[in-house]
């Protein structure tokens, strides 16, 4: 008895030191895990390997830092990806603090991938707007993104030249943390039929299988785990797979610690009964 009483009481910070030594012991150690590739992730994998040379992906960045640790890793396997199937990349976003993430992506993908910016790929930047800026790119994308975040016209880029609509984009990839993903599906989706995969966080992955069950979006790729699966599947391990078994210590830690205090705090209630 007076173990689980001593056991109750331990010091919080003996907690924290044990939650900190799961997490940084996987990231030094550097463990080999075997990825199992989940069905939401494969179909999202395919659907981009179904393009054909010379078509357009759009990528939405709908995420801001604090996402960055579970969405950045979707977008570098997905850029890898794109290039390698010699898929035009437009990026664009809803969230202004989000396209600094794209650039650092570009920045790191295209060269190891010989891309050229301007005829491989070009960022958009951000433009206020949301809903109606969603609906405006079905008429005009012009009437939004006339010019590139360096303010370059984009007709100056040649294969901008023949995208106007949703009709001349192949796939459009939200990346995003919040309901931004909802309105691509419900205004881009709903209302023009572009074909759309999801990439989102843990916490928001859930709300989207709805979608994927309506065959309303092609594929999900949902928080750290799902953006493991992806780079398993383009064979370009990064952070995800690097942070995957960090993850899954601290969680584990966390629910042993949830079974010992919840034994514990029976074990005490009996006692104060007797």
């Amino acid at each position: 008895m007076k173990f689980w009483e001593r056991l109750s009481s331990v010091d919080r910070r003996i907690l924290y030191l044990l939650l900190s030594l799961s997490v940084a012991l996987p990231l030094i150690l550097k463990p080999k895990t075997k990825v199992r590739v989940s069905e939401p992730v494969r179909q999202a994998f395919e659907t981009v390997d179904k393009l054909p040379a010379g078509s357009v992906m759009m990528i939405s960045i709908d995420y801001d830092p604090s996402s960055a640790p579970e969405v950045q890793p979707m977008l570098i396997a997905l850029l890898h990806h794109a290039f390698r199937n010699n898929v035009k990349v437009i990026v664009c976003g809803q969230l202004p603090l989000g396209l600094p993430l794209a650039g650092i992506a570009l920045t790191q993908v295209a060269p190891l991938e010989n891309k050229v910016y301007g005829k491989d790929y070009v960022n958009l930047g951000y433009r206020p707007g949301y809903t109606a800026l969603i609906v405006g790119i079905g008429k005009e994308i012009r009437d939004y993104f006339s010019t590139d975040y360096k303010g370059v016209p984009i007709d100056s880029f040649e294969f901008m030249r023949s995208v106007h609509t949703y009709r001349d984009i192949g796939l459009l990839v939200d990346l995003a943390h919040g309901a931004t993903a909802d309105a691509w599906v419900q205004y881009a989706g709903g209302r023009y039929n572009v074909p759309i995969i999801i990439g989102c966080t843990g916490v928001n992955a859930p709300g989207m299988y709805a979608y994927l069950r309506a065959h309303q979006i092609r594929g999900i790729i949902g928080g750290l785990q799902g953006a493991s699966e992806y780079e398993a599947l383009v064979e370009k391990p990064g952070s995800a797979t690097l942070g995957m078994p960090a993850q899954s210590s601290a969680h584990g830690l966390i629910i042993l610690l949830l079974v010992i205090g919840n034994v514990g705090y029976i074990v005490s209630r009996r006692k104060a009964k007797k």
